[in-house]
């Protein structure tokens, strides 16, 4: 039996086509696609051809053909888009574009450098009009190399150091360091720190502001109670894990990022401390109200950040060409329970102690 051959794929329809439909011509046809005012009823004919012969308008292809070569398409590049932050920031951007007629491409680098960069080249080689990116911080030469070549960014969360790119992000270092004042208020002295990756700029700024404060405040840092370079939920449990069964400990823990204040709690309530030891964490956590205790945050506003990045990349696209700006917003102290335990004079019940 003769092998069947497969069947040629379909033309798809091109603006000739749907001229031909509607009767009209394809200058007219051309403006009703790129939304350009013309007589209402030959923009319902052509409406109508396009619907009925299923026409698909490619808007990077038409950017070639336009003197300004914008394509209306926006990049955007998170961290992790299933991290709650990253979906918040998310929305907040495609709400700006979406009224803006702009269409989001959106990505996760995984805080995998490698990924960042795959991320940055595949919307550069669809011709996006401008970038916002949560940088990993390891691929700065590739940011600067595609700015210089003319493209808006505007790293948000974190900062870039990099000409004529904008930044925002919110004051992580006073962030922590008002946590510990308030922690130190209560009279906790032995404070313990989970810190992210020490390669993120957010990281190394809650980590600066840890220790001036604690400095300021003249309170030793323990070795052995400040752990760093940490990722993800599963670390923070263990190493806070390893902190809460030690020789001696803590009063208060402060962690860094949503994740590993996840872990952290974890741990706590697991070896049932979590009524004993303050508890501090950066950014807020998904139904922390309803712990017991509520845990205690410092709250950055993804949605804002968002938004202010999307503001900064408009200005860009709108002509503005100065210097690299860079927008601080502050972050909000949630007193919710969790840090607002005081430091217990009694002895401290160890994970192993049979009457904890």
């Amino acid at each position: 039996m003769a092998a069947q051959r497969s069947r040629p794929a379909e033309r798809a329809p091109t603006m000739k086509d749907v001229a031909a439909l509607a009767g009209v011509g394809l200058a007219t046809v051309s403006r009703v696609i790129n939304g350009t005012p013309v007589d209402p009823v030959l923009a319902a004919q052509v409406t109508e051809a396009a619907r009925r012969l299923g026409y698909r308008h490619d808007p990077t292809a038409s950017s070639l053909r336009r003197s300004d070569r914008r394509t209306r398409t926006i990049g955007l590049i998170l961290e992790d888009v299933a991290n709650p932050f990253s979906s918040v920031l998310h929305r907040a951007v495609e709400d700006v574009t979406r009224e803006l007629g702009l269409l989001l491409l959106a990505g996760s680098s995984d805080e995998d450098p490698e990924r960042e960069r795959s991320l940055l080249g595949a919307f550069h080689a669809r011709r996006v009009d401008g970038l916002i990116v949560v940088p990993t911080g390891r691929v700065g030469d590739e940011l600067r190399a595609v700015a210089r070549q003319g493209m808006p960014i505007v790293c948000v969360d974190r900062a870039a150091d990099l000409e004529g790119v904008d930044s925002v992000t919110v004051d992580n270092a006073e962030g922590v360091a008002d946590a510990v004042r308030r922690l130190h208020a209560l009279g906790h002295r032995k404070i313990a720190f989970l810190g992210d990756q020490a390669s993120l700029w957010t990281a190394r700024r809650r980590w600066e502001g840890f220790v001036a404060a604690m400095a300021a405040l003249g309170c030793p840092l323990k070795d052995g109670w400040v752990r760093r370079d940490l990722h993800g939920e599963a670390a923070g449990e263990e190493a806070a894990r390893e902190i809460l069964t030690g020789e001696t400990l803590p009063t208060a823990l402060v962690t860094s990022q949503n994740l590993l204040t996840i872990g952290a709690r974890a741990a706590l309530q697991d070896l049932g401390l979590h009524h004993a030891i303050a508890h501090v964490g950066f950014d807020d956590v998904e139904l922390a109200n309803l712990l017991t205790p509520p845990l205690s945050v410092i709250a950055q506003d993804p949605a804002a950040l968002g938004r202010r990045a999307s503001e900064l990349l408009v200005s860009r696209l709108d002509g503005y060409d100065g210097p690299g700006r860079h927008v601080v917003l502050p972050t909000r102290y949630l007193a919710r329970g969790s840090g607002e335990i005081q430091r217990l004079t009694r002895h401290l019940p160890r994970a192993d102690d049979p009457g904890r």
